[in-house]
């Protein structure tokens, strides 16, 4: 059963603070907490649930903890920890008095997240494109895409023969099997021994361990589908050991993870990290105040350019609007016109092209390439970097919460420069200090 929204303009208790007057009303998180439109969030998700059983959490605490996770990079233990010891983040969830116990446990976090899935990641990067009023509705927009990688092992046949056999262990202790040999004590010393490959003279010791391991592995998953009963509930799970243990090098979709087998192999060209496991995300961006209009994830290894039709689809239904040209680099290349967005690449200028056209050019060209330190604090501060939700839906959301917190923070640097240019401006006409060069015009708000 949902509870009622809390009421705008409540009573102060007698014995309690008030949160909303023992705060600094000028701190950025207090102001965005005061700005967002939040009974939007209570009306589309108050649809997700029923009005039997237990009383649900308030949706508010819900989406403000997962923004607050997001924002600071937290995971779900240490947010719902922070929030007890933090008051701006009580009062950004919508307490009116400071809580002494937990918000709610780690796992409703996860819970939340299954419940709204990624339409409601959507609606939440559309709150925080709406922040930001008419200047994010920019007519050039920046496309690129990049890779958002799992939290997985770096695969190897070795590792996942080791992980079917571990597996095959786990689904005969469940169903009470037999084996008639576990390998125990075997595997761990094939496991040491193929570690030897790199040297010369235990690189033949460390070939016949790793084929060993895979020999051992379709022995034990053979020898369940002999003991199971037809119709049994590991079916899938054995089918999927039986993939690893049949695909060969040069296989096209293989599997390489056992518990996120969609994890697909990128290559993205770097020098440091020649592969990446995940999934790639196609992203959309403002080209002059850098909001992004976009975040798509690709459930499949996709060609640039075929990402372009769905991420401006995106865009239409996040920020509502189309955007009149997409700015890409050399690997979108085809076509040209996508309806009414025409897609713009590096190219040599026509021979027609005025001195006035081809510094307009340069410049959108140079803009950018200010979408690749987007993606770098995308991933180092907001948690897209490594992806610890589970499955296709847990990429999609991890995207969307990183681009929403993005566009929070965004805001939050906006009205901090804002608050400044305020303040300096009044030093100056009490005569305290000399303005700063930078105008207020400049700080966006």
């Amino acid at each position: 059963m949902l509870q009622p929204a809390a009421n705008s303009t409540p009573q102060m208790q007698f014995l309690l603070p008030d949160l909303c007057t023992m705060l600094d009303a000028r701190q950025p998180l207090y102001r965005l907490a005061q700005t967002m439109d939040w009974t939007q969030f209570e009306s589309a998700f108050a649809t997700l649930y029923t009005d039997e059983g237990r009383p649900a959490l308030p949706i508010r605490r819900m989406v403000g903890l997962l923004l607050l996770k997001q924002l600071h990079n937290l995971s779900d233990e240490r947010v719902v920890e922070q929030w007890t010891l933090n008051p701006y983040f009580q009062f950004f969830c919508g307490e009116r008095e400071f809580q002494w116990s937990a918000p709610c446990a780690a796992s409703e976090l996860v819970h939340f997240r299954d419940r709204i899935g990624p339409d409601g990641g959507e609606k939440l990067l559309a709150a925080s494109i709406a922040l930001h009023g008419a200047r994010a509705k920019e007519k050039e927009v920046v496309l690129d895409t990049t890779a958002q990688e799992k939290a997985i092992t770096f695969p190897t046949d070795a590792k996942l023969h080791a992980k079917v056999i571990k597996t095959a262990r786990r689904i005969a202790a469940q169903d009470g099997i037999g084996l008639r040999q576990s390998y125990a004590r075997t595997v761990p010393k094939l496991l040491q021994a193929q570690r030897g490959w790199r040297h010369p003279r235990t690189r033949g010791l460390a070939r016949k361990a790793a084929r060993k391991l895979k020999t051992i592995a379709g022995r034990l998953v053979r020898e369940l589908e002999r003991k199971l009963p037809a119709g049994h509930r590991h079916a899938e799970l054995l089918q999927l050991c039986a993939r690893v243990l049949a695909q060969k090098r040069h296989d096209q979709n293989k599997v390489y993870s056992l518990h996120e087998p969609h994890v697909y192999c990128l290559a993205k060209g770097k020098a440091h990290k020649e592969y990446e496991f995940g999934a790639k995300a196609a992203l959309a961006v403002g080209k002059d105040h850098g909001v992004i209009l976009g975040a798509l994830n690709l459930e499949e290894n996709t060609y640039d350019g075929h990402t372009v039709e769905p991420a401006l689809t995106q865009i239409e239904r996040v920020a509502g609007y189309r955007p009149e040209k997409a700015i890409t680099d050399r690997g979108y290349r085809g076509r040209k016109q996508y309806g009414s967005t025409e897609l713009l690449l590096p190219d040599k200028p026509a021979a027609e092209a005025t001195d006035y056209a081809k510094r307009k050019m340069r410049t959108r060209f140079r803009r950018r390439a200010a979408i690749e330190p987007r993606i770098g604090h995308l991933k180092s501060d907001f948690r897209l970097g490594r992806n610890f939700l589970r499955g296709v839906q847990g990429d999609a959301l991890n995207l969307l919460l990183a681009a929403t917190a993005a566009n929070l923070s965004l805001w939050l640097r906006r009205a901090s420069a804002c608050l400044h240019a305020i303040l300096a401006r009044l030093a100056f006409l009490l005569g305290l200090r000399p303005l700063p060069a930078r105008p207020l015009a400049q700080t966006g708000f």
